[in-house]
């Protein structure tokens, strides 16, 4: 027995349904179990965006100016009913208050996971974008420290892909999609002794440099995808 056209529209709307519960049960876990703050972001189609400029710089990979924080602690009602005012928006979360970012390529990223979790280091959440970037949430205050922790290990003079997000930026956490590109995923997933208290950069920048020091430079996953 075929569908029938109502059939699929019900399908699709459960679909829909569907994935925005399972946002706004994610965006509920990372402000009430996490303390983490989250914000609503753009969408991207066919390389425009959804905030409407026809010259943003990061099509569907930022806030929407107009769609307000959630706080630390919001509950999940209160992000169904911010979710519902902008449907199929993707989930930001401000970089520099719970935490900072270390940003790596993936391929590095993946090595130096692997290297730390044998070493039996801390960690907190580790994601990885369509990019082929690997995002390592570290204690706040990474980005202004980075500098100086780079000269004090002796990796001042290398030349790393490895780069600090610090305040005033954000992220695009999982289950969102980034850009347009694909979904952000999680290597590493939030859990309760790290979430709330990630590990500082000192603990983890010495094995991350090593990583970005033994990866060829070369271009992004993406780009080379785009190319083939």
């Amino acid at each position: 027995m075929g569908f029938t056209i109502g059939g699929m529209r019900e399908i699709r709307s459960g679909a829909r349904r569907r994935g925005r519960e399972s946002v706004c049960t994610a965006v509920a876990e990372f402000t009430g179990l996490w303390g983490w703050g989250a914000v609503p972001g753009a969408r991207a189609s066919d390389g425009h965006c959804s905030c409407g400029d026809e010259r943003c710089p990061a099509p569907g990979a930022h806030p929407l100016g107009f769609a307000p924080e959630l706080k630390a602690g919001a509950t999940l009602g209160e992000v169904t009913r911010a979710w519902d005012e902008f449907p199929g928006a993707s989930v930001m979360l401000p970089v520099g208050r719970t935490f900072d970012v270390l940003d790596v390529a993936e391929t590095a990223g993946r090595r130096a996971l692997v290297r730390l979790e044998r070493m039996g280091l801390p960690l907190g959440p580790v994601a990885v974008t369509p990019e082929g970037r690997a995002q390592f949430y570290v204690a706040g205050g990474a980005a202004a420290e980075l500098p100086d922790l780079l000269y004090r290990m002796g990796w001042d003079d290398a030349v790393l892909d490895l780069k600090a997000l610090g305040p005033g930026e954000y992220v695009t956490a999982p289950p969102s999609d980034r850009g347009g590109l694909g979904p952000v995923r999680w290597l590493r997933a939030p859990a309760l002794d790290s979430a709330s208290s990630p590990p500082g950069a000192r603990l983890l920048l010495g094995t991350l440099a090593y990583a970005c020091h033994r990866q060829p430079p070369g271009r992004s996953r993406v780009a080379r995808r785009r190319l083939t």
